[in-house]
């Protein structure tokens, strides 16, 4: 920018009052606070993830129609920031091995993939235990939001196309001490 443009001048010219001064120092605080608060919250946020390891772990079973019984080795996220971080940054998983999300009521939950490495079979599970839907080998890294059209208490995550492999389908029951039993 042109320093002795006329309107440059002017501009300078206007710095010299105590009033616009004392704008000036208010504002350009305010800015300086902005940027280390904002800073600050970025920090929270990359903190370092909790190892899985501290995560409270339970056994827990599937049940499928057929009357086979499956078991599971799960971590349980069980306080919101673990319920935030799921299986983030997790570079491989058991096929009997998931984590578990237990919500209050029954309600629509959302999930993601965001900084999640591997693919996971995200199982929707209604009020009696029941699995009500299965979003199969979720993408990896995505932020497409992921919900069953119909209510759900809690979501199992299992290694990617768990599913499949094992024959756990739609209406198949999950029983985990978190969980009502089927009725």
């Amino acid at each position: 920018m042109n320093r002795n443009h006329p309107s440059m001048l002017k501009s300078l010219s206007m710095l010299k009052s105590p009033s616009m001064l004392k704008s000036v120092w208010a504002v350009t605080v305010w800015c300086c606070a902005c940027v280390i608060f904002s800073g600050g919250a970025a920090l929270a946020q990359d903190a370092a993830p909790e190892p899985l390891s501290a995560f409270p772990q339970s056994l827990l079973a599937i049940r499928t129609t057929a009357g086979k019984v499956i078991n599971f080795k799960i971590w349980q996220a069980d306080s919101p920031r673990r319920e935030e971080q799921g299986l983030m940054f997790v570079h491989d998983m058991d096929e009997h091995a998931g984590m578990l999300f237990v919500f209050p009521g029954n309600r629509q939950p959302t999930m993601w993939m965001k900084n999640t490495y591997i693919a996971l079979d995200l199982l929707f599970i209604n009020e009696h235990g029941r699995i009500e839907y299965i979003a199969a080998a979720a993408t990896p890294l995505s932020l497409d939001i992921i919900q069953s059209s119909k209510p759900s208490i809690a979501v199992l995550e299992l290694k990617g196309g768990a599913c499949d492999r094992l024959g756990i389908k739609v209406g198949d029951t999950v029983l985990h001490s978190k969980l009502l039993p089927s009725r």
